[in-house]
């Protein structure tokens, strides 16, 4: 039996073959910049006809389509906060991870690819929001120990991938995800 993993590459997701990938979206679903917009233009109109059909997305929330001509079978569309510095926005940032695994979990994938999330024109800080994504999907791993999932953080450049690597730095809790990453 193949059992989960954790891992973080710098690498494009648009060019992903997992079962999944999870697009930073703005509220619309109707494309945009960053990441939402280079998914947009990688998979064509047909992606725009189905996120039309979702009636947008509320933040921290989650919402399934098609991969189609992406290498990806699905894209699982979430909606991170834009950083204000309030206690909310974490909440938020960590129902965005929560909610896109849960709904792999319920269509039964188990290969998934994140986007920093919120960590573009959101604003969210960098080291924050690799807290924030490294400690949600360890343990969601960790409580979902009977369903196998593979998730991999991407990083669009060297400043997402880095605050992942000192986030790992200087972790000393026991989370088995995190700890065999170091």
């Amino acid at each position: 039996m193949h059992t989960s993993k954790l891992e973080f590459k710098t690498i494009d997701i648009t060019t992903i073959e997992c079962d999944c990938i999870v697009n930073a979206a703005n509220r619309t679903l109707l494309g945009g910049g960053g990441v939402d917009g280079a998914i947009h233009r990688a998979e064509g109109p047909k992606l725009l006809e189905e996120c039309r059909s979702l009636h947008g997305c509320k933040t921290g929330e989650a919402k399934i389509t098609k991969g189609y001509n992406l290498p990806a079978k699905y894209i699982i569309h979430t909606v991170g906060p834009v950083y204000s510095g309030s206690p909310s926005d974490e909440i938020n940032l960590t129902n965005c991870y929560k909610n896109s695994l849960g709904l792999a979990k319920k269509k039964n994938l188990h290969t998934i690819a994140f986007s920093a999330i919120s960590t573009g024109v959101y604003g969210y800080p960098f080291d924050e929001a690799a807290k924030v994504a490294l400690d949600t999907s360890a343990n969601w791993l960790t409580e979902n120990s009977d369903y196998r999932m593979e998730i991999l953080l991407t990083c669009f450049d060297d400043r997402v991938y880095k605050s992942y690597s000192n986030y790992l730095k200087n972790y000393s809790g026991n989370n088995k995800y995190l700890s065999n990453l170091k």
